[in-house]
């Protein structure tokens, strides 16, 4: 054996030896009551800052995705304030002229015996149909997060379960469009997709808002896997849906 291999062993036993005697003394610090007080003292505020590490995180989360609508709809306004912009630069000629109505001549202009006859203008509509308003589920707060048993939630961010109430919502907003919609206006994909709407309902789901998984992937690009599930768990423990079986069906109803 080469003296470079015999030192590089003997120093591996005397590092090993090292690592002995320094876990039996730790061991034996743990066995003093006093400073087994201590090593409790510093377990537990361990465990603190890990809590407030992890709140820290959710909040860091929170913000960011604050941060990124706020930029979203700062996009949106300057987008709207463009095209504001441009149609009051190109307002069509062909449009009505605003005048004076003769009704606000002078009024001793006017017969007092001759009765006032009141002008209906050609412009005058029927006030426009209220659009039906589409349930959608609030998202989660940070304490509803804070309150879902670790087990539930395991690795799961408050993100991840809001973005996921997200595309839900836009499944449930995309299905009643096309349920509130005229019968005549509607495409073919539209017409089979409002029959299976149809066809989907019971009287445990009549008057409320539901979807199924044929919606999901319909409307959305999420996937109907073991994590969208996990979620739909939390949702019904958090009372945002229910669950109504029937038909070969399983219907997540918004509550």
């Amino acid at each position: 054996m080469a003296s470079s291999d015999l030192e590089q062993l003997c120093s591996h036993i005397n590092e090993k030896i090292s690592n002995i005697k320094r876990t039996l003394s730790l061991r034996n610090c743990g066995q003093e009551p006093a400073l087994r007080t201590k090593l409790d003292k510093i377990g537990d505020e361990i465990i603190v800052v890990n809590e407030l590490l992890n709140k820290l995180e959710l909040e860091i989360q929170y913000q960011e995705q604050t941060n990124h609508s706020l930029k979203e709809l700062c996009e949106s306004l300057e987008e709207d304030y463009k095209d504001v912009e441009h149609l009051k630069e190109n307002i069509p000629p062909h449009l009505p002229q605003v005048t004076v109505s003769q009704n606000f001549a002078n009024v001793s202009d006017l017969d007092p015996e001759e009765p006032v006859k009141v002008e209906e203008t050609a412009a005058t509509k029927k006030p426009p149909k209220e659009q039906r308003s589409i349930k959608e589920m609030p998202f989660i707060t940070s304490d509803e997060f804070n309150g879902i048993p670790a087990y539930m939630k395991s690795r799961l961010t408050y993100c991840q379960i809001n973005d996921v109430i997200k595309e839900i919502n836009k499944a449930v907003v995309s299905k009643y469009k096309i349920l509130h919609q005229p019968k005549k206006s509607m495409s073919s994909v539209a017409r089979n997709l409002y029959h299976r709407f149809i066809d989907e309902e019971t009287k445990d789901t009549k008057g409320h808002y539901f979807i199924v998984e044929a919606d999901i992937k319909e409307f959305t690009a999420l996937k109907a896997d073991k994590r969208f599930h996990v979620i739909l768990n939390i949702l019904r423990h958090c009372r945002r849906l229910s669950e109504v079986r029937g038909g070969g069906l399983t219907r997540y109803v918004i509550t």
